[in-house]
């Protein structure tokens, strides 16, 4: 197979170095030497079954992206923030589209859309509490990735509740390659590789990270990352994977955030090869907090990243910065610790000033919490970070308030959908709430913003569906069209692609409408 070698396949640091790299892994991590042990990658091939399946050549496509005159950062610069990944690939390639959560697809966004087709799912049993039950179709997060192949098909990826990663063809629905099949749930999302390697990374509620090489007759495992024995919480992997510089950032639902080297290549065949190193490990959670909150403080929201600094949140509402610039020596420094009082599920936001939006669950109602609000803007480079903070309030007595879903950055408005079910317009820069529309209770998809139209999963306890809004004026939005599944509720992120979305719902059905 003729595959191209991608360009900055190694970032000169890391080059440099390598060979000193063995030196530094031993004392690259906090945790304890038994949490350590059990931090080891299986290196055995799994293939699912094969079948006659044509799969396209996976090749780099040529770019002829002009970089500006100041050279980018190694990680996130602030100028890419609401753009697409830069690369060779061309497509909607992880969570919310980039590092910073930023970026949520290629418009036009259809008008009075459609089904196109469906593509069924299925459901598969999965345990909550030592109860197995079923589940169906596609929840949070679920977005899948969509991507164009230089064979001119673009092509659909995602984890769904039936054990199983799929891949479609967008402009039909039919399976292009095998499913590869995992041992439980895929609750979040898949990344797929943005330096043009034919590789997915996922996690699964089946103790799992995975890399996943495309180039196969079929998916194969090249990799996979078991969760290490005496987790304090879970031992799921909910968080969308993130490439950068050929390393991976990820947290789990263990608590512990790591960063792997990938050591990606091609052998002599032409194939992609990986050798993951684990060179950083952290708790994201410490006595204080287990003090304060108790044993869950699990990472289940992805991180995000802006210039050299990562930031996470976990379930004890505890959110951190930690410093990047020395990550190739198994350094990364807390930066930035604060506290906001409830449980964190929803990916934090990042802007191009470096502000963060984080979105907080209220399940527990404890005093910081309901001081702070539950949408809240940070600012890391004061000393007080807190900005401004939001209260969302249960809808009625013994619910939970606050957010799952994940905001949607706009030109100096924030957009999102609350767990009660309003839908919220917020100025970033002041915390007003500019408008507020009903969407139904358990608004836990997140809203997609494409060429000034607002997508919005709606009603999702009274059969699903879609709504739109015009808001290229963010202050006087104009609803365009509304769109009843009446099957199920669509708790995934929608991707939107060039005239279609695509979505899965609890129904067991994935969708395109067109």
């Amino acid at each position: 197979m003729n595959l191209k070698k991608p360009r900055n396949q190694y970032h000169p640091d890391v080059i440099r170095i390598l060979a000193a790299l063995s030196l530094v892994l031993a004392a690259c991590s906090p945790l304890s030497g038994a949490v350590e042990e059990g931090t080891l990658a299986s290196t055995t091939t799994t293939t699912v079954p094969q079948t006659t399946t044509t799969i396209a050549v996976v090749e780099r496509p040529a770019t002829t992206t002009t970089l500006p005159a100041e050279p980018l950062t190694r990680f996130v610069d602030a100028r890419t923030v609401l753009e697409p990944r830069d690369g060779p690939v061309q497509g909607l390639l992880q969570f919310r589209g980039n590092p910073s959560r930023t970026w949520y697809g290629a418009g036009p966004v259809p008008e009075n859309p459609e089904i196109a087709w469906t593509f069924e799912v299925g459901c598969g049993p999965s345990s909550v509490g030592g109860e197995v039950t079923q589940w169906c179709g596609s929840g949070w997060t679920g977005q899948p990735v969509v991507w164009e192949r230089e064979d001119g098909v673009t092509e659909l990826i995602f984890g769904a509740y039936d054990h199983a990663v799929h891949f479609l063809d967008a402009a039909t629905g039919e399976t292009i390659r095998p499913e590869f099949p995992t041992l439980d749930i895929n609750k979040g999302s898949v990344t797929l590789d943005p330096d043009g390697f034919p590789l997915i990374y996922f996690g699964s509620r089946d103790d799992r990270i995975r890399i996943v090489a495309l180039d196969r007759s079929s998916p194969s495992e090249l990799w996979s990352f078991f969760t290490p024995p005496g987790s304090i919480w879970n031992n799921d992997w909910d968080g969308n994977p993130t490439i950068i510089d050929d390393l991976l950032f990820e947290g789990g639902e263990n608590g512990i955030f790591y960063v792997w080297k990938l050591n990606r290549s091609l052998d002599e065949e032409g194939l992609v090869q990986v050798d993951p190193e684990l060179i950083f490990s952290t708790p994201s959670y410490d006595d204080e907090l287990i003090s304060k909150v108790g044993r869950n403080v699990s990472i289940e929201g992805s991180v995000a990243i802006f210039e050299d600094v990562v930031y996470l949140a976990n379930s004890g509402g505890r959110v951190l910065g930690l410093d990047l610039t020395n990550i190739d020596q198994g350094e990364a420094p807390i930066v930035f610790d604060y506290w906001v009082g409830e449980d964190v599920d929803a990916t934090i936001v990042i802007d191009s000033r470096g502000m963060l939006y984080v979105s907080a669950e209220l399940e527990e109602f404890r005093p910081r919490a309901l001081e702070l609000g539950q949408l809240i803007k940070l600012d890391p480079g004061r000393e007080d970070p807190y900005v401004w903070g939001i209260p969302v309030p249960p809808l009625f007595p013994g619910d939970d308030g606050g957010l799952w879903a994940t905001p949607a950055l706009g030109d100096g408005v924030l957009y999102t959908t609350t767990h009660p079910g309003e839908l919220l317009a917020v100025d970033t820069e002041t915390g007003e709430v500019l408008w507020r529309r009903e969407v139904g209770h358990h608004a836990w998809s997140s809203p997609v913003l494409v060429d000034g139209t607002l997508v919005v999963s709606i009603n999702c306890e009274e059969g699903g569906g879609l709504r739109a809004y015009d808001v290229a004026e963010p202050a006087n939005p104009r609803a365009l069209w509304q769109l009843d599944l009446e099957t199920g509720c669509i708790e995934s992120t929608p991707a939107v692609w060039k005239g279609a979305i695509y979505v899965a719902s609890r129904d067991g059905n994935f969708y395109a409408f067109k």
